[in-house]
């Protein structure tokens, strides 16, 4: 392993667990590059808690538009995750247009706008989950990756929902809202009493976005139900969203202020489960 390689793989076995139990399960040969993608995902994810303001954030999200394109050489090989995501993207012939449509994606998150819609939220899903779902899926088996498009898309809601229900927490003290707007006036919640942490209004919004993220992911197991093993590996981490949403509903109002968590063995064993199937 080359020390780019290693520390992609460091950086998400300590800040993304769900990926990083998943590499377990994918060839050797591709684990890498995985890695890479996995690293790059948390590094841009992050810029938000980098910076104090969103033009930083937005000039940190260029650098690395500029460095996928190839504009700073020099830069990118003075940066472990950059240095091994463009020996990815130069190995598998990823299109870079999607990490361009990642990129612009997240420009979201260094503001605190609310997201205005359901329909918006499922195509930051789109630009940013199902994405990433998707390179893996190229790098796992470029020949069948056109095949699992549906299940990806879906994949890449259901997993954002967990995740956005899972960051509560983070969101609330920052004063940011993922959920969207019309869906929370549907569940009769005012941004501001999501942001105060109401329980009766927060609690019907939450159960709002449980149900969106069931729906996504019975579209998901229905297109899975042929889905090559090889590929497999890439939906991993999206299909612990079941078991997440279970958690958060049972748990009420207390996801507002403290995560659910599910323990390793527990990933695991559902991972190895799926992977049979």
């Amino acid at each position: 392993m080359s020390a780019n390689a290693a520390e992609c793989l460091r950086l998400v076995e300590l800040h993304d667990r769900d990926r990083a139990l998943s590499l377990a399960f994918a060839p050797a040969a591709a684990k890498d590059d995985l890695a890479a993608l996995y690293a790059f995902n948390y590094e841009v994810a992050r810029v938000r808690e980098q910076v104090s303001q969103p033009l930083p954030g937005e000039i940190r999200l260029q650098w690395w538009r500029d460095t996928i394109e190839g504009a700073s050489p020099g830069e990118a090989a003075a940066n472990p995750v950059a240095a091994a995501l463009l020996e990815t993207i130069e190995r598998h012939q990823l299109p870079r247009d999607a990490f361009d449509r990642m990129l612009e994606a997240r420009i979201f998150d260094l503001y605190d706008d609310p997201m205005p819609s359901r329909d918006a939220f499922e195509a930051y899903a789109g630009e940013t989950a199902s994405t990433l779902i998707m390179l893996a899926g190229l790098v796992l088996s470029r020949g069948e990756a056109g095949e699992v498009a549906d299940a990806a898309g879906h994949a890449g809601v259901a997993q954002l929902v967990a995740g956005t229900l899972l960051l509560l927490p983070l969101h609330r003290a920052r004063q940011q809202v993922f959920l969207p707007a019309d869906m929370l006036q549907a569940a009769g919640c005012t941004p501001e009493e999501l942001l105060r942490g109401d329980a009766g209004p927060a609690t019907r919004a939450v159960s709002a976005m449980v149900a969106l993220g069931r729906e996504h992911l019975v579209a998901f197991h229905r297109h899975a139900a042929d889905m090559p093993r090889a590929i497999r590996p890439a939906f991993l981490p999206a299909t612990l969203a079941g078991r997440y949403l279970d958690r958060v509903e049972a748990a009420g109002s207390s996801v507002l202020d403290r995560p659910v968590t599910i323990a390793a063995p527990r990933k695991s064993f559902d991972y190895w489960r799926w992977m049979r199937h």
